[in-house]
């Protein structure tokens, strides 16, 4: 049920994240047959680290959060799609070789109804309803996003939905971008994809990876 795409980042020093609690943004379309398709984006968490590798062109981040995503009007239960979660990378310039971008996810929990629980970082470091068991036990992906400057669009991963609502969580995957001199941005992203075609897209406040 899960389709892997891409994703991966790093970056120079270290940046630490704030936690979200609550919605952190949201964006509305009526499509075609007239419904309206809502897209959420819920307790948004990237804690910038310091690298492992301790290279002054990496940056190293962990995120957790949950995209949730409604459907209203008539034909709403009979919605098909994919609710796909990505970032935007926003990086400066490049030292003489292509940046590579590194994601991880270790754990990813899909809940068709509405309440689907997530991690919530920094309050008691516990899950809340979580949905077990995870859609995979993990996800691994590398890609290439070329020499700098530039912004690059990297969907981490998409899973296919149906019905009026539900929500899919991600608890501390990890991310890295190698070969950024300077520093990197990450605007997180929650995309919804009905069938027919049509797509409403939310974007998140860009999170400095320096």
């Amino acid at each position: 049920m899960l389709i892997a795409l891409v994703a991966a980042i790093a970056a120079l020093f270290t940046s630490t994240g704030t936690s979200n609690a609550g919605l952190d943004n949201e964006l509305s379309l009526v499509d075609g047959q007239g419904r309206t398709l809502t897209i959420q984006q819920w307790d948004t968490f990237l804690n910038g680290v310091f690298p492992l590798d301790r290279n002054r062109l990496t940056r190293e981040w962990f995120h957790s959060g949950r995209a949730k995503y409604i459907v209203a009007g008539e034909g709403a239960e009979d919605f098909e799609g994919s609710l796909e979660l990505g970032y935007q990378i926003g990086f400066p310039w490049s030292l003489g070789v292509g940046i590579n971008f590194s994601y991880t996810t270790p754990n990813i929990a899909f809940d068709g109804l509405e309440g689907a629980g997530f991690f919530t970082p920094g309050i008691g470091d516990e899950f809340t309803g979580i949905v077990t068991p995870p859609l995979f036990p993990g996800v691994s992906i590398s890609a290439d996003l070329g020499n700098g400057p530039g912004i690059q669009e990297v969907a981490t991963f998409a899973v296919d939905v149906e019905g009026a609502e539900g929500a899919v969580a991600v608890s501390n995957a990890h991310g890295t971008v190698t070969g950024a001199a300077g520093g990197v941005l990450l605007r997180p992203y929650a995309r919804l994809i009905a069938s027919t075609g049509d797509s409403v897209t939310t974007y998140g406040e860009p999170w400095n990876m320096n």
